[in-house]
């Protein structure tokens, strides 16, 4: 039986490597500080190393069981709102603050598929930035505020 490699699979997974590794480097710059209080370089080191470790998983599987696949069209709508969601959190989480952004964010991120119905979009919003509050705030303890000045809080 004979193999076939999978150059998109290397393609793609080199991508996540390069990126993967970029993360790591940039994260070295920080403080990492301890596992019980994680400075600001730990996180987008675990990230960067996981984004890694996946990249290279994704070239070996297409270097050694690679498979013909045909892509469909390519989701621009959702491509183009993703894109917009992240710049967006980036550009306003200190003026917004953390909840708003986030909610912002998550409803911008669930508009990406046309099958999600607005209460659906409403319901993914609401539990997502719950559960951020919940885990970078709360949990972690990253100091944030919640609401921010461009708010009048």
């Amino acid at each position: 039986m004979e193999r076939r490699r999978s150059l998109p699979d290397v393609l793609a997974g080199g991508i996540f490597v390069l990126i993967g590794g970029a993360f790591v480097v940039g994260s070295l710059g920080y403080q990492l500080g301890t596992p019980l209080r994680m400075g600001p370089g730990a996180f987008p080191l675990l990230v960067g190393l996981i984004v890694a470790a996946l990249g290279l998983a994704i070239v070996v599987k297409g270097l050694i069981a690679g498979e013909v696949v045909a892509f469909g069209p390519i989701p621009w709508r959702a491509v183009a709102v993703i894109v917009l969601a992240l710049v967006f959190f980036g550009f306003t989480v200190r003026g917004l603050g953390f909840v708003p952004t986030s909610a912002v964010t998550a409803l911008l991120t669930t508009l990406a598929s046309a099958r999600v119905r607005p209460v659906m979009a409403v319901a993914v919003t609401a539990g997502l930035t719950t559960a951020a509050t919940l885990i970078f705030v709360v949990g972690l303890q990253v100091r944030i505020p919640l609401w921010g000045p461009w708010l009048g809080f």
